[in-house]
């Protein structure tokens, strides 16, 4: 016996010994294999080329719209002229519209509350939601998109669910810096608070929206106020964009973003300037790497896609929610890219708007 353990021993002490030397010696380095990925010595990994198809888990329409997208390309979106980009960018959104009001009727007007312009949507030949108010923060990179991103964000979820949705005109770059967005859209909840408790008021948005939902959330209960019924993210994350693996996997696999910069390259500035001399780091802009913020936050819906560059920040900001034991629901749409419920004729996109409004009608109690 004490000859098998004293074997024993040996046996494990040599195995452990084997394994300090593995991990102090430096690793020979890998012979490349044609068509398989290598693993550089800061962790960096060399993707080869591949083809990359609709998946197959889409919906036939999203696997169609994905055949469209080698006869149309997107705007030049990223040019100094902001007057060129807002006009790009409505002409492109603006093509939805009607498809998306033949399926959600609504009402429309144009109004301000608390001096900050606003468009007030709600559903046509049917009851309003007398309790429960909603207010959407467009997309559009802090820059962009007002025109039609308001309206492509507010007409699905006021027809579907009878809410009064008010979509927000913030003040955006290269007029404004932050955090002009973020006091406008507080400036707007402040006063619906004269008729709406706050349990009641649920606030989305996609994209830039998105972000600003949650900058919002971070913003009010350190100025006051007291936080809002829910939160909808869609298209965005409680940290910057363009940070986490998505942002390298969706510029090479959906292409309607540039890839982060490489060492020596300049980054392109989408919202052109509204963030000039912010930390991206501060708690408001991004308040999922600040615990003690994140905790503070209402029931969250986050959306996102497998293709989209949103997807890391959704993610991290899903898992910071949960850590915080803050209600957080995350929805990830295969093979779908940026803001896909912008298109309503994408089943993907229809099931998102139910999931929105099946959402606030849950939680806005």
């Amino acid at each position: 016996m004490h000859r098998l353990m004293s074997r024993a021993a040996a046996t494990a002490l040599a195995v452990t010994a084997a394994a300090a030397l593995a991990q102090s010696a430096p690793a020979p380095a890998p012979t490349p294999t044609p068509g398989h990925p290598t693993f550089a010595a800061d962790g960096t990994v060399h993707v080869p080329a591949f083809d990359l198809p609709p998946s197959a888990l889409s919906s036939p329409e999203a696997q169609r719209f994905m055949t469209l997208r080698a006869q149309v390309r997107m705007p030049a979106l990223f040019v100094d002229d902001i007057a060129k980009n807002r006009m790009a960018i409505d002409a492109m959104m603006g093509s939805q519209i009607g498809a998306m009001k033949a399926l959600y009727p609504v009402d429309i007007t144009e109004g301000t509350i608390a001096g900050v312009p606003v468009r007030i949507v709600t559903p046509h030949g049917r009851a309003t939601d007398p309790a429960r108010v909603l207010i959407n923060l467009h997309g559009g990179a802090f820059s962009v998109c007002w025109g039609s991103c308001s309206l492509l964000e507010s007409i699905p979820i006021a027809g579907l669910g009878g809410y009064k949705v008010i979509s927000v005109n913030y003040r955006m770059a290269p007029e404004a810096r932050h955090p002009a967005a973020v006091e406008d859209a507080a400036a707007v909840y402040r006063a619906l608070l004269r008729h709406y408790a706050p349990r009641h008021i649920g606030v989305y948005g996609c994209s830039a929206g998105g972000a600003l939902t949650a900058q919002l959330a971070a913003w009010l209960p350190g100025h006051g106020l007291p936080q809002m019924g829910a939160a909808g993210i869609f298209g965005a994350g409680g940290v910057r964009f363009m940070a986490g693996d998505s942002a390298w996997i969706a510029a090479n696999i959906d292409g309607s973003f540039p890839a982060p910069p490489r060492a020596g390259e300049t980054a392109i500035d989408m919202t052109h300037g509204y963030f000039t001399g912010a930390n991206m780091a501060d708690p408001i802009i991004s308040p999922a790497l600040h615990p003690a913020v994140i905790a503070r936050f209402p029931p969250t819906l986050l959306i996102t896609g497998t293709r989209a560059m949103d997807l890391s920040p959704a993610i991290v900001t899903n898992s910071a929610l949960v850590k915080a034991h803050v209600p957080s629901e995350l929805i990830v749409g295969e093979g779908m890219g940026h803001c896909y419920m912008y298109m309503p004729g994408l089943p993907e996109a229809r099931d998102a708007h139910r999931a929105i409004v099946d959402f606030f009608r849950r939680e806005l109690q």
